[in-house]
């Protein structure tokens, strides 16, 4: 059994736990057909302790991340150069990652997302430093993923295999269940109004032009009082009016002052619930040498409406917003 601190936010896993993990996750990426073999999972074949901690974690969690550390990621080659770069095809930590998307739901992609990608490779690309999204190296603040979308995450996990030169560069993760604390009742009230619109984010628009879509109306805020969800991204997320500007610059203050700084080693993976926790990145400085910070990302959601998966382009991969304009 692997190590479990006291507040259960974090799992060290144990010898015997990763090589379980390893055989799993080498089942996936050998299936000869070359797409992952996710036929091949099942949460029984994930270590006991580490189901269980998990599965506790997303059923309700205050502080909306989870760490786990000691997963061995193998040999990880020079960190790409260029966007859509993919130099993983078939790597353990593929496998990996598949694993802890399906034990908490289902691993999914978005067509306008990297080409339908179901793991996303997380480096700065040279010439995008200013750019917010994957690719940047400049500070990006705290968002919930896919904003806009109707059909967001549930959970992600960023998984490190390589830190920055410094290893100065922080995944920064702040709950809003205990930034409400931070929150008059008023300003409560206002996020929680449909009345805010999001941009799709960068990566939602990559090589398109003119103006961005935004999604909306939509609340900020929503939920039982004592088990609040966010949706919100301060980059895109804009208010129509004094007191839903001011309310948005409230929460941000508010993240900050129960945000947490991780700073993610190789072989570290963060889980985060995507509807209790915003997340972002500190600043760092690349070098384009092969040895830059590298993480993989998955999506996780619980459900994907029938009408939805029989409209995928391909196996889970949700179909475009404007294909499904209207419908949600």
């Amino acid at each position: 059994m692997g190590a479990v601190s006291e507040l259960t936010h974090e799992y060290a896993l144990s010898d015997q736990e990763m090589k379980s993990l390893t055989r799993l996750a080498q089942r996936m990426v050998s299936n000869p057909r070359g797409a992952l073999g996710l036929d091949e999972f099942s949460p029984n074949d994930v270590p006991a302790e580490l189901r269980r901690q998990l599965l506790a974690f997303s059923e309700n969690s205050s502080r909306g991340f989870y760490l786990v550390r000691g997963i061995d990621i193998d040999t990880v080659p020079s960190t790409p150069e260029r966007h859509g770069d993919a130099a993983l095809a078939g790597h353990r930590t593929t496998g990996i990652l598949a694993t802890f998307a399906e034990l908490l739901g289902s691993l999914i992609g978005y067509a306008e997302e990297k080409n339908g990608a179901l793991v996303h490779e997380v480096y700065p690309v040279r010439g995008e430093e200013q750019r917010i999204e994957n690719s940047g190296s400049v500070a990006f603040d705290f968002h919930t993923e896919n904003v806009h979308h109707p059909l967001r995450p549930d959970f992600l996990g960023l998984l490190c295999l390589r830190q920055d030169h410094a290893a100065v560069a922080a995944t920064r993760v702040a709950s809003v269940r205990e930034a409400a604390a931070y929150l008059t009742a008023e300003q409560i009230v206002t996020l929680r109004r449909p009345a805010f619109r999001s941009l799709y984010p960068l990566s939602f628009t990559r090589g398109s032009t003119g103006e961005r879509p935004a999604y909306g109306p939509h609340p900020v805020l929503f939920g039982a009082e004592d088990r609040l969800f966010m949706r919100f991204n301060s980059h895109n997320t804009q208010a129509t009016d004094a007191a839903g500007r001011a309310a948005l610059r409230a929460l941000t203050e508010a993240l900050e002052q129960v945000v947490h700084e991780v700073i993610l080693r190789p072989g570290e993976l963060v889980v985060v619930d995507n509807h209790v926790a915003a997340h972002g990145r500190s600043a760092f400085t690349p070098r384009y040498d092969g040895e830059d910070r590298w993480l993989r990302r998955f999506y996780s959601i619980r459900a994907v409406p029938r009408w939805a998966e029989q409209m995928m382009p391909q196996p889970r991969v949700l179909p475009t917003l404007t294909d499904m304009h209207g419908v949600l």
